[in-house]
């Protein structure tokens, strides 16, 4: 009898152990399991309250390991500046990811979340990251594999940092150098827009052939990328910064829509809508650009992101029907809204929205899927947490090295000489004495532009880490050539000076967004009067550190060189090296140089185009042997 006992005990206790090793198997956890097995797994055991989780992306400052727990938050966003600490090292940023992936690891499910970042000229919030040059300066470059490099590059940085998804590329198309994010955007050209779209697979990595429309990130050193800004950006009416584009269907497929075809074709992870308005109607609001358009004629498989606060937006003033936003918004397409603060009133009126069949769940379960595709593709569920491995690759010397070369393919060499006879550049590295001069020589942030560090950008050398246009000058000219550096010189001390020739750099402050929309694009003072100053009595280089082409016309004829610089970032001895003929000018202009702002709108192919120097122009010279 004790012996049948015992049997039957030992039954029960195996019996008991398979139960719950059933009970713990979960196929949506099995990585052997098909990429759709899982995600139908894992939505069919989530609650309501889950899935709107995971629509949901708040700022870092909320985002504590309790609120990512009890609220489900799918994702959590650095917005412009926003860091853990000042001058936060690699390992600061991956402990405070790691926190906040602790708290969305505890929950029920254990849905990792993914933590997303302005990475937009390299991983330019964390101090000491390379700063590659924006984009207009890439898209000077004409050089496809190099931007893929950079790509490259960038997602190391951002990984090391413990990040996983990068809110890049801006692939706008600015047609009116007036918008504040010119400088976000390659060129005026769709096409050579679209040719720089391999940044994407720099990020992800090279997507499979068959993965068109399917989002791909290739393993724990790469990252997602964002596609931005979803979609007539930089067609705005006078360049007014999230306004409204003015274009019939032809216009907008034709110019703005193109790139998003390629991204596509790379496995894009995410599209982020933006701010502004197809003639009249908001974008994020657009139901036919959003679901009919991205999602079902181009198959797009990932999701769909706002802008900061995108859907309050929607509605003027912003926020002030912030239930109708949501309802619009996310009835429009959107798979995931950047609150990024009011989260739980966006939890609870969508919530409500839901219960009342006023949001079908159908486009909630969308959503939903979307953003598990993207994090089980990405390997989100085995590699939730920062390698720390990868901290040195933030500010590597081989990444540094690469933004100098891009910063030298990025100059664009407008006038050399007062004749072609007569060549200023390249300049001798053995003078007397050389005259540096202009607010930008020595200024790293004025050198880095917005988007660095801080969202606008400030100016000044204690920033972040680099090297300065006059530091590059003084280590590249010959040891017994004296550089005199005044910022600002009066002309009696140019023309007691004797120096044998002067470099100029001035320029934009920095700036981002709607803080940049410029209608008047002069060279802020004192600007003109450094360069008529010494431009008059020696002969001088004049380089322009902006993130658009100015009004120049009245100095042009005062220089003798004139040098387009864009933003090129932190690695200033690029610079150097091209004036100074360790390598050639080979830039191109990646839009057109305009006379007067009473030209614009002005882009290439226009019927009335007159510009001071065409799109796709750039002199070249050769590198001294």
């Amino acid at each position: 009898m004790g012996s049948s006992r015992n049997k039957f005990t030992s039954l029960l206790l195996m019996f008991c152990l398979v139960v719950l090793v059933r009970a713990e198997y979960a196929k949506y956890k099995d990585p052997k399991q098909p990429l759709a097995v899982r995600i139908n797994d894992l939505l069919g055991r989530m609650t309501l309250a889950e899935k709107i989780g995971q629509m949901t992306q708040i700022e870092r400052v909320n985002a504590t390991a309790e609120a990512m727990s009890k609220y489900f938050i799918g994702s959590v966003l650095s917005g412009g500046g926003s860091v853990p600490a000042p001058q936060a090292s690699a390992g600061d940023w991956a402990s405070m990811v790691n926190e906040m992936q602790k708290g969305s690891l505890s929950t029920r499910l254990g849905i990792p979340m993914i933590y997303g970042i302005d990475a937009v000229h390299g991983n330019n919030n964390a101090y000491r990251a390379t700063i590659f040059p924006h984009n207009i300066g890439l898209g000077a470059t004409r050089d496809p594999m190099l931007v893929k490099r950079i790509g490259e590059a960038t997602a190391l940085e951002v990984r090391a940092t413990g990040i996983s998804y990068a809110f890049a590329p801006c692939i706008a198309v600015c047609r009116d150098p007036r918008w504040g994010r010119c400088y976000e955007s390659y060129s005026e050209d769709p096409k050579a827009v679209q040719a720089m779209t391999t940044l994407i697979s720099g990020l992800q990595g090279d997507a499979p052939s068959d993965y068109t429309g399917r989002p791909y990130v290739g393993g724990s050193k790469k990252v997602a990328a964002c596609a931005k800004h979803y979609v007539g950006d930089g067609g705005t009416y006078m360049g007014i910064n999230a306004n409204n584009t003015i274009i019939d269907t032809h216009g907008l497929m034709s110019i703005h829509m193109p790139a998003y075809y390629n991204s596509i074709i790379r496995g894009v992870s995410t599209v982020m809508v933006s701010y502004s308005s197809w003639n009249g109607e908001k974008m994020h609001a657009n139901h036919f650009l959003i679901t009919d358009f991205l999602k079902n004629k181009l198959k797009f498989r990932g999701f769909v992101i706002t802008d900061y606060e995108g859907i309050d937006q929607i509605t003027s003033p912003p926020g002030v029907n912030y239930s109708y936003s949501v309802e619009a918004g996310i009835g429009a397409g959107i798979d995931m809204v950047m609150v990024p603060f009011a989260y739980t009133e966006f939890i609870d009126d969508l919530t409500y929205q839901v219960k009342n069949n006023i949001i079908p769940m159908s486009r909630i379960d969308d959503a939903v899927y979307r953003i598990l595709r993207v994090k089980f593709t990405m390997g989100l569920f085995e590699n939730p947490f920062a390698d720390p491995s990868l901290a040195g690759e933030l500010g590597s010397h081989e990444h540094r090295e690469v933004a100098r070369e891009a910063v030298r393919k990025s100059l664009v060499l407008l006038k050399n000489g007062k004749s072609a006879s007569t060549p200023l550049l390249p300049l001798p590295k053995k003078a007397g004495k050389i005259l540096v001069a202009g607010s930008h020589a020595d200024n790293l942030g004025n050198q880095c532009g917005g988007w660095t560090i801080t969202w606008q950008g400030e100016p000044g050398n204690n920033n972040t880490a680099g090297t300065t246009i006059l530091s590059a000058i003084k280590s590249t000219v010959d040891p017994g050539t004296k550089v005199v550096y005044d910022e600002d010189p009066d002309s009696s001390a140019v023309d007691a000076g004797e120096y044998d020739y002067a470099v100029v750099v001035v320029g934009e402050p920095p700036y981002a967004e709607t803080a940049g929309d410029n209608l008047n694009l002069t060279i802020p003072e004192p600007g003109p009067a450094v360069i008529q100053t010494v431009c008059e009595s020696v002969k001088c280089v004049v380089v322009l550190i902006s993130g658009r082409p100015l009004v120049v016309e009245p100095y042009i004829g005062a220089m003798d060189a004139f040098v387009a610089a864009w933003l090129p970032g932190s690695e200033g001895q690029g610079v150097a090296d091209v004036l100074f003929g360790d390598y050639g000018f080979t830039g191109k202009l990646p839009r057109t140089w305009f006379r007067s702002v009473d030209q614009l709108p002005m882009n290439v192919g226009d019927e009335h185009y007159d510009p001071l120097f065409p799109f796709g122009f750039g002199l070249t010279t050769e590198a001294r042997k």
